[in-house]
């Protein structure tokens, strides 16, 4: 096992207080890296990484020497995808295709991360373009099976201790799997709620950016920094009624996975939580398909003219998904996108109807797979991000092997703080 726990809340106060050296902790940072990054290969290799994170220490510190004005996220080490483009990096996006031909502009979220004072380890591995086919990267809790995908990097990366926030993207479940995967929390907020500009896009309709911390209070420092439009002000909140949508979608669900998420149901309840049950999204293929369609079709059409010249150096599993986009009518198109708007506004119904605040889930289908060469099933998450809800998964409880499992909590479009400010309450019934 190459986890280790680290405190984002912790070393930021410290760091900005000047109580712990920036310096030192990069020299810390910087020996774990060497010593556990061969076995896990979350991180894009760089051969100066020590010494150009000393620089921008000095500048960060020249920038602001009096703790009394840093900014919240000072000297926090950040894990950027590889579909996220960072001025000094190259973006290689998991693939053989030649990378100026994606190249682009510094992303906002990562000019925002360096506004507030983070600074950036270094590019984490990803699946190419997004998709399914895996980079090397192995999961920090047993290096026999996948991190999950596509964010394979920042979630493995977080869960070992190499950064303390890692930026992911979600297209189906992309940031909730891996995170559970890696027992370790994962946060796809509302859609747009975080500027995707700077990205290789996959599909322009339903990518979403994604955070990654080892704790829910890391996580709401990170977000109260980042989120667009961040309400600080949201009052006291009243503990929220959760509900289980059962039938064909919950029927997804692995058996080992769905006892251990009965057991921690009970815990919730015990806890205090009311939860119910609720015959929802039976029509989950339909879904699924709609869903499918839409992003194959986006994903052929932003690769159109790079695949047109370089079909040779896709691998096959994107080069597929680009062929079927090819064949989606723009009818399909319209009536993917109609969905989305379609199911965020049945489930608004639902929970007003039902008086519910977050629907829970497992978030995923089971454990880690075995293996590196596939990055595990994304049904579970598929449809909150087909609606844009935001959506946050919590480490809960084990699988039979060992591995992590996690709890999937989605919230009303535009509730991302309220989401937030539960999840301490959620996370200690746990």
């Amino acid at each position: 096992m190459y986890t280790q726990a680290s405190s984002l809340v912790t070393t930021v106060a410290n760091l900005r207080k000047g109580t712990t050296n920036l310096h030192t902790q990069i020299d810390q940072l910087c020996d774990r890296i060497e010593r556990v990054e061969p076995q896990i290969a979350s991180l894009m290799p760089e051969t100066a990484r020590r010494a150009r994170l000393h620089a921008d220490a000095d500048a960060l510190l020249q920038r602001f020497p009096d703790a009394a004005t840093r900014p919240p996220l000072f000297g926090a080490m950040v894990g950027v995808k590889d579909i996220i483009h960072a001025d000094g990096f190259v973006t290689r996006a998991g693939t053989a295709v030649p990378p100026e031909l994606f190249a682009g502009a510094q992303a906002a979220i990562v000019t925002q991360l360096k506004e507030a004072g983070a600074l950036i380890v270094g590019k984490t591995v990803t699946t190419e373009f997004a998709y399914f086919e895996p980079g090397p990267t192995r999961n920090p809790h047993n290096v026999e099976h996948t991190p999950g995908g596509s964010s394979s990097g920042s979630a493995a990366s977080v869960a070992a201790g190499l950064c303390q926030i890692a930026l992911g993207t979600q297209t189906v479940g992309s940031v909730i799997r891996p995170a559970a995967f890696c027992g370790i929390v994962g946060f796809k907020p509302s859609f747009d709620r975080l500027n995707t500009a700077g990205m290789v896009y996959f599909s322009r309709t339903v990518d979403h950016l994604g955070l990654f911390t080892q704790d829910v209070a890391g996580m709401r420092l990170t977000t109260a920094a980042l989120l667009n439009d961040w309400r600080s002000a949201i009052g006291e909140l009243r503990r929220p009624v959760l509900a289980i949508p059962i039938g064909a979608y919950l029927a997804q669900t692995e058996r080992d996975a769905m006892l251990e998420f009965e057991a921690q149901v009970r815990k919730l309840e015990w806890g205090g939580y009311t939860v119910l049950r609720i015959p929802e999204l039976n029509d989950i293929q339909a879904i699924n398909e709609r869903h499918q369609n839409l992003i194959a079709a986006e994903f052929a059409h932003e690769h159109k003219a790079i695949y047109a010249q370089h079909a040779d150096k896709y691998r096959p599993r994107s080069a597929a998904l680009i062929e079927k986009g090819k064949t989606i009518t723009a009818e399909q198109v319209t009536a993917g996108k109609a969905s989305c708007s379609a199911l965020r506004d049945h489930l608004h119904e639902q929970m007003t109807k039902h008086g519910i605040d977050l629907w829970l889930t497992p978030a995923a289908t089971g454990p880690a797979p075995a293996g590196i060469y596939a990055t595990g099933n994304p049904a579970m998450n598929m449809p909150w991000t087909h609606a844009g809800l935001p959506t946050l998964t919590l480490p809960a409880g084990k699988a039979e092997n060992g591995l992590p499992l996690g709890l999937q909590f989605s919230a009303r479009f535009g509730m991302d703080e309220e989401l937030l400010a539960w999840s301490d309450g959620l996370s200690s019934k746990m």
